[in-house]
C-alpha cells in the first residue's frame, strides 16, 4: 500500500509539471503578441484572423485527440503532444506575414488542444481514484507556469527578440517533457477499483492494485446533455482566459499607455490571482461544494472585468484584472471534471472542445469587435459570459447534487 501511495504521488507530480509547462509555453507566446502583431502589419481584425488558426487547430484536434487516449492511453499521448507543443511555439516569430502567422498558429493550436484533453484525461482519473477534488491543483499549476512565463516574457521583452525568447522556451520545453515524461511513461491511468475493466496485457509497469485500461463507457442522452452543459460553463469562463491572455497586454499598452513591461505583467496578474484561487480550490469545494463555488466565482468575475475594462487607470485595471482572475479560478476545472466523471475521456474532450474553443475562439471575436467599437468595451463581454457561467451553474445544482 505504502508503494501503492509514491506511485499515486509519482503521477501526480509528472502531471502537474505538464499543465505547468502548458501555461509557461503558453503565456510566453502570448506576451509577445503585440511585437509579432508589429512585425507582421496586422490590424486587429486581421490579427485576430490569425489567431483563429489556434483556435481551429485545437478544436479540431480535441475530439481526435479523445480518441487517441482511448486507444493508446493519456500519458503517451501526453507527452506526444508536450513536444509538439514545445517545437511549435518557436514557429510565430519566423512570419511576416498574418496568413504565414495563421498557418504556424495552427500547428500551434493542434499541439495545445491535444496535450490539453490528454493531461485532463490523465487528471480525471487520478482524481477518481484519490476521491478527493483536487483537479483545481492542477490548473493551478497551469496557471502558475502562465504567470512565469508571463513575467519571464515582461522581463525579457526590451533585451530578447521574439525569436530568440520564443526558441529559449522551445529548449526548456523539450526538457521538461524528456524528465516529466520518463516518470509519466512508468506507469498507466489509474481507475477505481470499482469500475468494471477488462484485463489487458501488462505493461512495463503499472500502478500497483489498479486495472491498466477504462472501459469504454457508453453514455445515455441525459450523460451527453449534462456532458454539453458542463462544456457550455468551460466555454463561459475559458472565454475569459483566451480574452486576456491575447488581448490583456495590448489593451493596457494600447488604451492606458502602460509601459510594455507593466502591459506584460497584466496577464501576470491574471495568472498569479488565478493560481492563488485554484491553490486553494479544493479546501473551497469540500467547504462549498461545486455549485455555490461556481455562482460565486462567476459573479465575481463579472464584477471583475467590468472593473478590468473600463477602468480609466492601468493600476485599477490591473485589480480587475486579479479580481476576475480568482473568480474564474476553479469554474473550468470544476466542469472538466464533472464531464469526465461523468463520460471518461470522450466527456473531457467534448467539455475541452467547448472549453478551449471558448479560450481560442473568443479572442479572434474581440478583435472583430475591437474594430467596430472598442478593445475596452469588446472586453466586457468576459463580463457577460461569466454571469452567463454562474445561472447556468446554478441550474445544475441538482446534477452536481452539492
Amino acid at each position: 500500500m505504502p508503494g501503492h501511495s509514491k506511485d499515486l504521488t509519482r503521477l501526480r507530480i509528472a502531471l502537474t509539471t505538464f499543465f505547468a509547462l502548458d501555461g509557461f509555453i503558453f503565456a510566453g507566446w502570448v506576451v509577445r503578441i503585440p511585437a509579432i502583431k508589429e512585425q507582421t502589419g496586422a490590424s486587429a481584425s486581421t490579427l485576430g484572423l490569425a489567431l483563429l488558426g489556434v483556435s481551429a487547430g485545437a478544436v479540431v484536434t480535441m475530439m481526435f485527440t479523445g480518441r487517441l487516449c482511448r486507444r493508446y492511453g493519456s500519458h503517451p499521448v501526453t507527452v506526444v503532444c508536450g513536444i509538439l507543443l514545445s517545437l511549435s511555439v518557436a514557429l510565430p516569430p519566423l512570419t511576416h506575414s498574418t496568413w504565414a502567422l495563421g498557418a504556424v498558429l495552427l500547428v500551434f493550436g493542434a499541439a495545445y488542444g491535444g496535450i490539453n484533453v490528454a493531461f485532463n484525461s490523465a487528471a480525471v482519473d487520478l482524481v477518481a481514484v484519490l476521491r478527493r477534488p483536487i483537479m483545481p491543483s492542477f490548473h493551478a499549476a497551469f496557471s502558475l507556469g502562465g504567470m512565469i512565463g508571463a513575467g519571464l516574457g515582461g522581463l525579457v521583452a526590451g533585451s530578447l527578440s521574439p525569436t530568440r525568447h520564443l526558441l529559449g522556451l522551445t529548449v526548456i520545453g523539450l526538457l521538461v517533457t524528456a524528465v516529466a515524461g520518463r516518470a509519466l511513461l512508468r506507469y498507466d491511468s489509474p481507475v477505481p477499483k470499482s469500475a468494471p475493466v477488462p484485463q489487458p496485457a501488462p505493461s512495463p509497469q503499472s500502478v500497483p492494485g489498479q486495472p491498466e485500461e477504462r472501459a469504454p463507457r457508453r453514455p445515455d442522452a441525459r450523460t451527453r446533455r449534462l456532458v454539453v452543459v458542463f462544456g457550455l460553463i468551460a466555454l463561459c469562463t475559458a472565454y475569459g482566459e483566451g480574452a486576456l491572455a491575447d488581448w490583456g497586454t495590448l489593451h493596457l499598452e494600447q488604451d492606458l499607455d502602460a509601459h510594455p513591461g507593466i502591459a506584460a505583467a497584466g496577464y501576470s496578474c491574471f495568472a498569479l490571482a488565478m493560481t492563488i484561487g485554484r491553490l486553494c480550490g479544493t479546501t473551497l469545494l469540500e467547504r462549498l461544494g461545486r455549485t455555490r463555488t461556481v455562482v460565486a466565482g462567476g459573479t465575481m468575475a463579472a464584477v471583475g472585468m467590468l472593473v478590468g475594462s473600463l477602468a480609466p487607470s492601468v493600476w485599477a485595471a490591473l485589480l480587475g484584472f486579479a479580481v476576475t482572475g480568482i473568480g474564474l479560478a476553479n469554474i473550468f476545472p470544476i466542469a472538466v471534471e464533472r464531464a469526465g466523471a461523468l463520460a471518461g475521456p470522450s466527456g473531457v474532450a467534448v467539455a475541452s472542445t467547448f472549453g478551449y474553443g471558448g479560450m481560442l475562439l473568443g479572442p479572434p471575436a474581440i478583435g472583430f469587435m475591437a474594430d467596430w467599437f472598442s478593445l475596452p468595451i469588446a472586453l466586457t463581454s468576459v463580463a457577460a459570459l461569466a454571469a452567463v457561467a454562474a445561472v447556468i451553474g446554478y441550474g445544475t445544482r441538482r446534477a452536481t447534487a452539492d
